[in-house]
């Protein structure tokens, strides 16, 4: 597999999020390369720029190491670099380190004006994923929930974590290792060691065909919310629903309809229950009714229509 080819990108400007870890260094590596012998679907060389932005979460004392090393490469490759320091303290959760990391790299991006945000998320960090979200319990997007979209690219999602080491070591990348890595106590870390890395080595046409159904799950999720977005295009508004088309629909498929309806009114968080609550609501409610969606939102029930407000 040449790695090289896996990245598609639009001439533009972007942020490229970079720990300081084998993977994020391959990725920057990769893009410092093709700025400088873009493919032919770029015009010049200057068509394609990058930021690289460095996060440094505070969770670990030596985190100051991976800034300097990011730094120092960019410093290299002639790349202008930003870092932040998060000071999250040791006790961090992984949720509330990666919203603080996303909010650093939308608030860089936004500053720049840059087109999107690059990371280096590869194939195995999707079985990580859909793990996670499986032990939580999860819908069909939670199968396949890492992906590019919303102005985020990460063009290395099919390449397995050892291909991105043997191109480090082939090609004499410095990177850090982080030991928070190794700590089980983070659940993904979990995951990765206990589960995942059993797995391969137990049975790797197992974690193989684990990498596929995740594949052809992010299709099927792409080919379905096409399909949503062609039933919510027909409706009066973005905020008003046709109860008819709810019904219409079978069961599973109208609660796909609703979450999809919910996610674009701005409702990211959605619980099963709540979904299948709400889906049930808009079949049968009377009109002239109501339903708190949450404390900031509600649904109103007319003859015909759904329509989502603020409380």
């Amino acid at each position: 597999m040449d790695i090289a080819k896996t990245i598609r990108l639009a001439p533009g400007r972007y942020v490229v999020a970079v720990s300081g870890g084998v993977d994020s260094m391959v990725l920057l590596d990769l893009l410092t390369k093709l700025a400088k012998n873009p493919s032919p679907s770029t015009l010049h060389p200057q068509s394609l720029s990058f930021i690289v932005a460095h996060f440094d979460h505070g969770i670990r004392e030596a985190s100051h190491i991976d800034r300097k090393l990011v730094h120092e490469v960019s410093l290299e490759n002639k790349l202008p670099f930003v870092y932040k320091e998060g000071n999250l303290g040791s006790k961090a959760s992984e949720a509330a380190a990666r919203e603080a990391r996303y909010d650093f790299l939308r608030k860089v991006q936004k500053h720049a004006g840059a087109d999107g945000i690059i990371t280096a998320h590869h194939l195995d960090d999707s079985a990580e994923t859909a793990v996670l979200n499986l032990l939580r319990g999860t819908g069909r997007k939670g199968l396949a929930s890492l992906k590019a979209g919303n102005g985020i690219y990460r063009p290395l999602l099919n390449v397995p974590k050892g291909k991105l080491r043997a191109y480090a070591e082939a090609n004499g990348l410095k990177w850090n290792e982080d030991i928070t890595n190794q700590d089980t106590n983070y659940r993904r870390n979990h995951v990765r060691h206990n589960i995942l890395k059993k797995l391969k080595e137990s049975s790797p046409e197992g974690y193989h065909r684990l990498l596929t159904l995740i594949r052809r799950q992010r299709d099927i999720n792409h080919a379905v919310d096409q399909q949503l977005q062609t039933l919510l295009h027909i409706q009066p508004s973005r905020k008003t629903l046709r109860r008819r088309d709810v019904i219409a629909l079978p069961y599973a498929v109208s609660c796909e309809l609703v979450a999809q309806w919910l996610r674009e009114n701005g409702k990211r968080q959605l619980s099963r229950w709540l979904v299948e609550h709400l889906t049930v609501a808009i079949r049968t409610a009377q009109p002239d009714t109501e339903l708190l969606v949450d404390a900031e939102n509600k649904i109103t029930f007319k003859k015909h229509t759904a329509e989502f407000r603020g409380v």
